[in-house]
């Protein structure tokens, strides 16, 4: 009905031939088409651009183009086929792991080139013995190669270029298929609605398109004319953008010989690499073009920002980087990612070098002062009780409407009783930190005149990072600004009031003795990466959470030392010989008292000897009373016909109201079992014999070892440390819970009367290397 009568509406109106109807009548219904094809996009519109790179692991459609100066030798003839190789395996594995790739080449010149070249070389030999027949001897110099056309070059070298994929790709059982494309092929709706048909037909098909210009019989270039902001293709760069927005792509990778935007000309003084960049807000110096290729940094920009504002998230790397890729999708600092989140705040170097800056004047206080600081924010804590409890229940809640699990929950919560214990612990720490720093620890007269002392002195900058957890923050920034040490802090976001509400305290205590900037808050996850890297400003990262956020923390880390923990796997071994009723209490408090921390008891190893008598009987039935759910170990299930489930891995952290329970032969089973499955945290022993204690605490390598007391002693606090930064399961200088002491490292101090070595070697002094006594020296 609705073509009838438009149909009747031009005849009548307009007074049109049948013929010249069907045109305009043609005419109309594709812009019907074109104007719903728009409406359905608003109906249902595109997800947008990755914000961080942490997201990049979601994408599924991925476009990637290699510019010439990746994938061309130096001599700019021929491929760099090892370099090639690595890009194909990298595609290749991404392909099969489901996701959909698409490849925009150069090299068609250069493999042409390549093929040309000794075509002319043979056929300039041939011209020069004809010549020399006819002629006489011609000089070699006379004949030179003919200057190679790039039309011709890519001409030839496009059908071998395409062959040199296929066999690459076959290796990994992936097919591929070739796309040719103009700039003109853009300008056609036609053209481009066959396109996208054909390349998501591939897709479909699990082919990997290859899709190059066609520079053999490509126009010449001319101006761009007015195209209502969408990009013109004229080169490799501009093709691929406008590919990745046809396609809907999620992921353009655009890969050449430089490693992304600089904030100035590589080489030059303060230029740095841009990880991130936002179109919107942030400048670049743009660099010149790479040595091979018509695009050059300019056209890369432009086509990287064309395709982040359609939707499309970019990244500009260095295609001779190893694994970039993968390393891209991964999330991984490979270079730079172009992003619509504007950078909030002090750029992390910023932060990191005030935070160095702050920790040499924090040095310079007296410990009187650095005491003060502590205090003053002890103070606070009680006397700003309400609004921190406030913030925290923002977070309860939305971690409550998020789903977070019970155990992150209670790490989350803070209440009353907590604050009052933060604050003592806090002071605690002011009194040991009046003199911890520039302590003498040990003392030597090497020679008449010529003393040397052993002092303490502070680390430099922490990078601390930990989850679910408001009640470090103040901890570890007391630790830290009593040790004299500057400090990174970054927090989980389900703790995202809480911590800064705590934060702007530790500021207030802060200012009247130090600079702010001496503790600062780190507020991106995006930004952990970025402060891993900087090893001329961060001299220790301690992370505070999960295995997957240390094994990250790991991974990442450029240089900078690591201390922590991996995961709390604490047993407790009920010994043949022991008093049932301490047994029953300690294991209690081990597993019950706070199920979710790192120190509570995961499995529960009990003599042979109990298996036929109460004490087992007991002791599960006071876990079942509590709610703990049991797991049988392996032994122990060979011999129920009936009851729990087999525990799936001896080495599991629960976090929860669950546990193994595990039968051993007898002291020594338990110790092997221990040093097998545990995790170097905290082990206990509940016995009544004496040898086989010390014999348990001797012989199990953890941290911690303890003798009939719950594992849950293992803490800073408890041990009268005032607080922790972790808990290391490391062979390093620190191990068990790190306080104050464990943020101390220490320089030598030599004072002469005007020694040389070489006094010693004449045998002018003699050294003597007399220990002395040190004396205590109060903090000014």
């Amino acid at each position: 009905m609705l073509c009838r009568r438009i149909a009747s509406y031009l005849q009548n109106t307009h007074g049109l031939s049948k013929s010249r109807f069907a045109s305009a009548f043609w005419i109309y219904s594709r812009r019907l088409k074109s104007t719903a094809a728009i409406d359905d996009e608003n109906e249902q519109p595109q997800p947008g651009a990755a914000l961080l790179r942490s997201d990049l692991n979601k994408v599924k459609r991925i476009v990637i183009k290699l510019g010439s100066a990746v994938i061309t030798r130096e001599d700019e003839c021929g491929l760099a086929l090892g370099r090639l190789g690595s890009i194909v395996e990298q595609v290749a594995e991404l392909q099969n792991q489901g996701r959909e790739m698409i490849i925009v080449t150069s090299g068609a010149v250069a493999f042409g080139k390549q093929k040309l070249r000794q075509e002319a070389v043979l056929s300039m030999s041939m011209r020069q013995n004809l010549t020399s027949v006819e002629n006489g001897q011609v000089a070699r110099s006379k004949l030179r190669p003919p200057t190679l056309e790039p039309r011709a070059c890519a001409a030839a070298g496009q059908s071998g270029l395409m062959s040199l994929y296929d066999a690459m790709f076959l290796q990994y059982g992936v097919k591929t298929a070739q796309i040719l494309l103009t700039k003109p092929d853009f300008q056609n709706e036609h053209s481009r609605e066959n396109l996208r048909g054909t390349l998501n037909e591939l897709l479909k098909l699990n082919i990997v398109p290859i899709v190059n210009a066609n520079d053999a019989v490509a126009p010449p270039p001319e101006p761009d004319m007015d195209l209502a902001g969408v990009i013109s293709v004229k080169d490799n760069d501009s093709l691929a953008a406008r590919l990745a927005s046809e396609m809907r792509a999620e992921l353009l990778i655009i890969m050449s010989d430089v490693n992304g935007l600089y904030t100035a000309p590589p080489g030059m003084p303060d230029s740095r690499l841009l990880n991130t960049y936002c179109p919107e807000m942030d400048q670049v110096i743009i660099a010149g073009k790479s040595r091979v290729g018509t695009g050059g940094m300019d056209s890369k920009v432009k086509a990287a920002t064309y395709a982040l504002a359609r939707n499309c998230s970019v990244v500009i790397c260095n295609g001779c980087e190893e694994q970039a890729i993968i390393n891209i999708v991964k999330g991984k600092k490979v270079g730079t990612f172009f992003t619509r989140a504007q950078a909030r705040g002090t750029p992390v170097e910023l932060q990191a070098k005030l935070a160095r800056e702050g920790s040499r004047k924090l040095q310079a206080l007296s410990g009187i002062h650095r005491a003060a600081i502590v205090n003053k924010l002890a103070d606070l804590l009680l006397e700003r009780k309400s609004e921190i409890l406030a913030a925290n229940q923002l977070d309860v809640q939305e971690a409550f409407g998020s789903g977070m699990q019970q155990s992150e929950m209670a790490r989350l919560y803070l209440s009353d009783q907590k604050l009052e214990t933060l604050s003592k612990g806090l002071r605690q720490i002011g009194v040991d930190a009046v003199n911890a720093i520039g302590k003498v620890v040990q003392k030597t007269c090497l020679a008449a005149g010529l003393e040397l002392e052993k002092i303490t002195v502070p680390i430099g900058v922490l990078l601390v990072i930990f989850e679910s957890r408001p009640d470090a923050l103040p901890q570890v920034a007391a630790l830290s600004i009593c040790s004299g040490n500057g400090l990174l802090l970054k927090g989980g976001k389900e703790a995202k009031h809480s911590n800064k509400m705590i934060f702007s305290l530790i500021q207030e205590a802060l200012e009247p003795f130090a600079p702010v900037d001496t503790v600062a808050l780190i507020s991106r996850r995006e930004d952990i990466a970025d402060l891993l890297q900087l090893n001329q400003y961060i001299d220790l990262v301690i992370p505070r959470g999960s295995q997957e956020l240390m094994n990250r923390i790991q991974q990442l880390t450029q240089g900078i030392p690591v201390l922590g923990h991996t995961e709390g796997i604490c047993h407790v071994y009920v010994d043949k010989d022991v008093d049932p009723e301490m047994a029953l209490h300690i294991v209690k408090d081990s597993k019950c008292d706070y199920p979710a921390a790192c120190n509570s008891m995961e499995t529960l190893l009990i003599h042979k000897s109990h298996r036929e008598g109460p004490l087992f009987d007991k002791l599960c039935e006071m876990l079942k009373v509590q709610g703990v759910k049991i797991h049988a170990g392996p032994k122990l299930g060979q011999v129920l016909r009936f009851g729990p489930s087999l525990a799936a891995s001896m080495h599991t952290e629960y976090g929860a109201l669950e546990c193994a329970v595990e039968i051993v032969d007898d002291l020594d089973d338990a110790i092997s079992h221990i040093n097998k499955y545990g995790s170097s945290h905290t082990d206990a022993i509940v016995t009544n014999n004496d040898e086989n204690a010390e014999h348990f605490l001797k012989m199990v390598d953890s941290a911690c070892v303890f003798k009939n007391a719950s594992t849950r002693f293992a803490d800073g606090y408890r041990f009268g440390l005032g607080a922790e930064v972790g808990i290391s399961t490391s062979r390093i200088h620190a191990r068990g819970p790190v306080g104050l002491e464990g943020l101390l490292t220490h320089k030598w101090i030599l004072s002469g009367t005007g020694q040389a070595v070489a006094d010693f070697s004449s045998g002018k002094y003699k050294f003597v290397h007399e220990k002395l006594a040190i004396e205590d020296k109060p903090n000014s």
